[in-house]
């Protein structure tokens, strides 16, 4: 169908002022011609206009009009109440005329412009039509968007009864609704009794298996599809990426990589966004960050995929610098930009890039709502700058479990924990059932506050109210909770009693509560179990000798540093950041990596000296 009206195609003036008055077929085809000509629903109600002035008796003319319906399908700008109209002025549609009115209105955008098409369908039935292979998919394709499996398992008998049920197109039609709406089960049954597949069957099957969160499945299927002797399109591999990519597996993730290269299959953008979220989310940076060097085409989730994925995987500053590029390369970022940058401005603590965010997106008129207003409020809680989260949380139309469970939290963390119950009260009152995260935020504010039997109240509260299992996050809030109070027999108390066996989270808490209260002897204990559950990690080894060395246990500071050293236990030193003129420059103990590494030290001196001049004690 040509693009545009062209100079070669027939033109409204093609027509002649006078109409035929015998030869119909003279007539319609440079009707016909004019029609295939048009693109949009304007044009087309323009060149409707003239036939109806310049031609007699059209009703009798289903061709034209079937034309007419057809080209309505594929517009961009389906009109349904000119559709109708059109449809109405047939006297006696035939199944081509029904079939071309179901797939207009099955492309609406509208549900309920959608559901005339299974009025239709309906009406086509009872006047004893019957329906084919062209009329099943777009009255099933109906029943997708519309998330209808009703209709769509009785379009299933009809197909059964009218025998298409070895009609490939037909099928796979079936597949697709009954993957849409979730029915895994009947997806795999009717895959698994059709005679016939091919490459789209494959992919329905795979996607539906993805779309559940069944990726392992997903995979398993695909690798019955190589076998199967058929290869793999482009849409096929962007789904198992994206199943690879849930699962975390690398390896598998370069195997895809390779058949991508040794089968030559077209690398568009969707297969390098994919390749890149695979990577990022398998934490193979340099991979992603090849993939997406090499892209000759970019948009704005190509950015997101890199922003969001590297901020995922802890590298922040690069994250950072890749948003840089995009600004530079007049690229405009989404929501998602937002939030991954917000992210990375939390993690980092630069506030000032943060507020700078702020005000572009107020500059732009963006709202400050959903995603977006979710992550000013972490971003400024965890800067510090509580007071600017509480204003962006006051100025949100629309609040959610998340904006309530991220100003809960950022208070407490801020040590602001009665505002923080406040709010808990306040979000109750709304209605808004709070979540497992919620509760996590409401402990650590009674810990941090000290309110031990209303820690507890609201522990009990989060499972015989609102049927939360607690989990060792929660656990580890109570420990903590009688840990700061000076509770450690009764913390000691509740961990022996847990449910669920304690972990790190849980054991660590109660250690630190014995650094807190001395208990030299029930943290080495402690610690003991806990380098049993993570043998690497330095922190319980770290916790256990600042105990020992505020009890003068000289001695077993030096054996603990022999143990470690004995297991390869690598301490992770200590790191602070400052942000200045929008820079965060990062500084480990014994690093001398910086440039200005001599100044620094030598201003480090200079404090040191004037602190002994004070009589200051240095630790």
């Amino acid at each position: 169908m040509s693009s545009s009206l062209s100079s070669s195609s027939p033109t409204l003036s093609s027509f002649s002022a006078t109409p035929p008055s015998q030869n119909t077929t003279n007539f319609q085809i440079p009707v016909l011609r004019m029609l295939e000509s048009c693109k949009s629903t304007k044009q087309l109600k323009q060149i409707h206009s003239i036939i109806i002035k310049t031609a007699t008796n059209l009703q009798t003319h289903h061709l034209i009009y079937t034309k007419i319906l057809s080209i309505c399908s594929f517009t961009s700008d389906i009109d349904p109440t000119y559709i109708n109209s059109i449809f109405t002025q047939i006297p006696n549609p035939n199944t081509t005329i029904y079939t071309n009115a179901i797939r207009c209105f099955s492309s609406c955008k509208n549900p309920n412009d959608i559901s005339i098409a299974f009025l239709l369908y309906r009406n086509f039935i009872s006047n004893g039509f019957l329906p084919n292979n062209y009329t099943f998919p777009f009255i099933l394709k109906s029943c997708a968007k519309t998330h209808r499996l009703i209709e769509g398992k009785q379009c299933h008998v009809h197909v059964i009864k009218n025998g298409f049920q070895s009609d490939l197109y037909v099928v796979n039609n079936l597949l697709r609704m009954y993957a849409v709406c979730g029915e895994i089960t009947s997806v795999r049954q009717l895959f698994d009794e059709s005679p016939k597949r091919d490459l789209v069957s494959w992919t329905t099957l795979i996607q539906a298996y993805v779309k559940i969160g069944n990726w392992e499945e997903g995979i398993h299927m695909f690798f019955n599809l190589c076998e199967s002797n058929l290869l793999a399109d482009e849409k096929t591999i962007v789904v198992v990426l994206s199943a690879c990519a849930n699962i975390g597996d690398l390896s598998l993730g370069r195997k895809l990589h390779d058949y991508i290269e040794h089968h030559r299959l077209t690398i568009d953008i969707f297969v390098e966004n994919s390749l890149i979220d695979m990577y990022l989310k398998c934490g193979d940076s340099v991979s992603a960050h090849k993939v997406f060097d090499k892209m000759r085409v970019r948009n704005v989730v190509s950015w997101n995929s890199m922003i969001l994925g590297l901020s995922q995987h802890g590298e922040y500053k690069q994250a950072l610098v890749v948003f840089r590029k995009m600004l530079n390369r007049s690229f405009k970022p989404d929501d998602v930009t937002y939030v991954g940058v917000l992210n990375c401005c939390s993690n980092l603590g630069m506030l000032e890039l943060g507020k700078w965010v702020h005000t572009y997106l107020d500059k732009n008129k963006i709202k400050s709502d959903g995603y977006i207003g979710n992550a000013l409020i972490d971003m400024y809680a965890k800067c510090g700058n509580i007071s600017s989260s509480l204003n962006v949380f006051n100025n949100m139309k629309t609040k959610d479990v998340y904006t309530y469970t991220t100003i809960i939290v950022g208070l407490a963390m801020n040590g602001q924990g009665k505002k923080a119950l406040t709010l808990f009260s306040e979000m109750k009152n709304e209605l808004i059932e709070p979540d497992h995260v919620t509760y996590v935020g409401v402990l650590m504010a009674c810990s941090h506050s000290g309110f031990v039997n209303l820690g507890q109240r609201y522990f009990n509260e989060m499972s015989n109210i609102y049927n939360i299992k607690p989990r060792s996050e929660h656990y580890g809030c109570i420990v903590d909770l009688f840990g700061r109070a000076g509770l450690i027999d009764e913390a000691e108390e509740f961990v022996r009693n847990m449910p669920i066996e304690p972990d790190g989270f849980v054991l660590g808490a109660l250690l630190g509560a014995c650094r807190i209260h001395n208990r030299v002897q029930l943290a080495r204990v402690l610690m003991e179990k806990i380098v049993e559950i993570d043998h690497d990690k330095d922190g319980a080894y770290s916790i256990m000798s600042n105990i020992y060395s505020s009890a003068n246990k000289w001695g077993e500071v030096g054996k603990l540093r022999k143990e470690m050293k004995e297991k390869k236990v690598k301490k992770i030193p200590g790191c602070s950041c400052i942000e200045l003129d929008g820079v965060v420059y990062e500084f480990r103990k014994g690093d001398k990596s910086h440039r200005e590494n001599e100044k620094i030290y030598m201003v480090l001196d200079q404090l040191r000296s004037h602190l002994r001049d004070s009589n200051v004690l240095l630790i």
